[in-house]
């Protein structure tokens, strides 16, 4: 891990209620500077945005370089030929209005519209704060192309069937056109730290806003959808009990298995060999240490809600990471919706196993 990485999350994260939760992984106080980016409590909406959202971002001409003569030049290219700037019709550049160079962050035709994190993200999050919510955590990835304002409930909640969990409402958005304005529901488990959706829900509960000339007409609605984190605690302690009670068979976790990490090539339905082989021997290995031995599975071993619990970590905490740190992946995977999807693949995978049967 790089420190670059570790000065990055320090600095660009901010996380609330520390006297709860405990710090992050990646707290490194050497790292944070003059001024820690933990918070004994909430994240004060002030903080948010003097240290993450004191900018804007800006639509700025797109120009290329074209051939030229002495009189029309604007420079002389690489080679030293005379060139010119051409504007581009019907592009802009988004750009970061706090940096020299403009760190361009997307680029779009004229009809795509900026979605300031400042408006559609932090002041729609502070019109819902109450003595019952507060910011848990907001920051930005990919230098800003990507922000989110998460909202939390201070206290965690615990099922009958032993499940402690934090319900959250996450606002996201993005300038390099990965993601769309979202807000939506997600649960946060305590015990291991990772991310959940409604797995018996189709596609969640969520709004989603594009970046058109129209959008702002919707700023409105999304208001109204953060009201959404009020009921999502009783909604997902039953669909606790739900999947608890649904009773998964030795047999069956194994037929699962085979479906998630077959043995066999997809396309030649030949037996996998070599590294693929390695690979796929190593997945199943762990998938079945997590669901039998580990404390944030083990105990619901058995149940449905094993079964997606130990996907769900593996996913989070044991998967092969490449290109970015593994924090940073999970909460590009949190905002884009990805670990939502894989909570309803393996219920709908594992329900055709139960079918079976």
């Amino acid at each position: 891990m790089s420190k670059e990485t570790l000065r990055t999350l320090n600095t660009q994260t901010l996380i609330g209620n520390t006297a709860n939760r405990g710090t992050a992984w990646h707290y490194r106080a050497e790292e944070q500077g003059d001024e820690s980016n933990h918070y004994v409590g909430p994240v004060p909406v002030a903080d948010v945005e003097r240290r993450l959202f004191s900018w804007s971002a800006d639509s700025r001409p797109v120009a290329v370089e074209t051939p030229a003569d002495f009189e029309t030049m604007t420079h002389l290219s690489a080679d030293g030929m005379p060139v010119r700037w051409a504007i581009v019709t019907g592009r802009q550049a988004i750009c970061r209005s706090d940096r020299e160079d403009g760190t361009v962050l997307g680029i779009f035709s004229d009809g795509y519209a900026r979605h300031q994190y400042r408006e559609w993200l932090l002041t729609t999050v502070a019109n819902v704060l109450d003595d019952d919510l507060s910011i848990s955590s907001a920051g930005l990835l990919r230098d800003g192309a990507i922000a989110w304002v998460e909202v939390s409930v201070p206290d965690s909640m615990t099922t009958p069937e032993g499940v402690t969990f934090r319900p959250n409402l996450l606002a996201t958005t993005s300038f390099d056109g990965s993601i769309a304005t979202t807000f939506k529901r997600t649960v946060t488990d305590t015990v291991c730290d990772n991310t959940r959706e409604l797995a018996l829900s189709e596609k969640g509960q969520q709004i989603k806003v594009k970046h058109s000339k129209y959008s702002g007409m919707r700023i409105t609605q999304a208001r109204d959808a953060l009201a959404m984190i009020h009921t999502l605690g009783d909604d997902f302690a039953a669909e606790i009990a739900t999947l608890c009670a649904v009773e998964v068979s030795p047999r069956q976790w194994q037929q699962f298995l085979d479906g998630l990490v077959p043995a066999v090539d997809a396309k030649t339905g030949i037996a996998l060999i070599g590294r693929a082989k390695t690979m796929a021997d190593n997945k199943r290995d762990t998938l079945n240490k997590l669901y039998r031995h580990d404390l944030r599975v083990a105990p619901w071993a058995g149940t449905a809600h094993g079964v997606i619990q130990a996907v769900n970590t593996y996913e989070h905490h044991e998967g092969i990471v490449r290109g970015v740190d593994r924090a940073e992946r999970n909460m590009l995977r949190t905002v884009t919706g990805d670990f939502g999807n894989l909570d309803r693949a393996a219920w709908a995978n594992l329900s055709k196993v139960l079918a079976l049967v």
